[in-house]
């Protein structure tokens, strides 16, 4: 399996990120992240997942290994192929992921284009086991985050309108006040 490739991103293209390896180059689907780390012709290290297809090999690209460990637990949940987990990993931090997860936040990945009630449902359900015992930060910290959203979307906005204005605020903030904000700066 090839786990990191390092060289130059030479093009983007509809595709993805064609990475440029000693002559050789990789057509990678990168997350929201990996392609921030990229600039043109500058050497840049990428974790990778190869996925194997009957008809293709795909190579997908992480800003770092946490992002490809979250990837590779979304893969082995029912229903969630790599197109969606590539989306849900790009979608926030894996650290914010995980709380999510241990937080049975569903709505979180209901703010994620593409996935639906019962794929979020089936990610928090399958995951929560593998990933609440892993050592993150505590997962007391999100709560704030998911009262500000909520308080949010009972105010009309959707999930992810929410989830874009509360990244605005200062997350050491209490939710009322985060929340205020938001409405500010609306």
């Amino acid at each position: 399996m090839i786990a990191r490739l390092t060289g130059k991103p030479v093009a983007r293209t509809a595709d993805g990120l064609v990475l440029d390896v000693g002559g050789v180059g990789y057509l990678l689907r990168p997350s929201v992240r990996a392609l921030q780390k990229t600039e043109p012709e500058r050497e840049v290290t990428l974790d990778t997942y190869l996925v194997v297809r009957e008809d293709a090999l795909q190579l997908y690209a992480f800003a770092e290994p946490a992002e490809r460990e979250l990837f590779e637990h979304l893969l082995s949940v029912s229903g969630v192929g790599p197109k969606v987990a590539l989306l849900i990993v790009s979608g926030s931090t894996p650290a914010e992921l995980r709380r999510a997860i241990v937080l049975e936040d569903t709505a979180r990945f209901l703010a994620i284009p593409g996935v639906g009630k019962k794929t979020a449902e089936r990610v928090v359900l399958e995951l929560k086991e593998k990933l609440g015992s892993m050592d993150e930060p505590t997962p007391i910290a999100g709560k704030p985050h998911a009262v500000a959203r909520d308080a949010l979307v009972e105010l009309g906005w959707s999930a992810t309108e929410a989830e874009e204005a509360l990244a605005a605020t200062d997350p050491e903030l209490p939710p009322e006040e985060r929340v205020r904000q938001a409405l500010r700066a609306a």
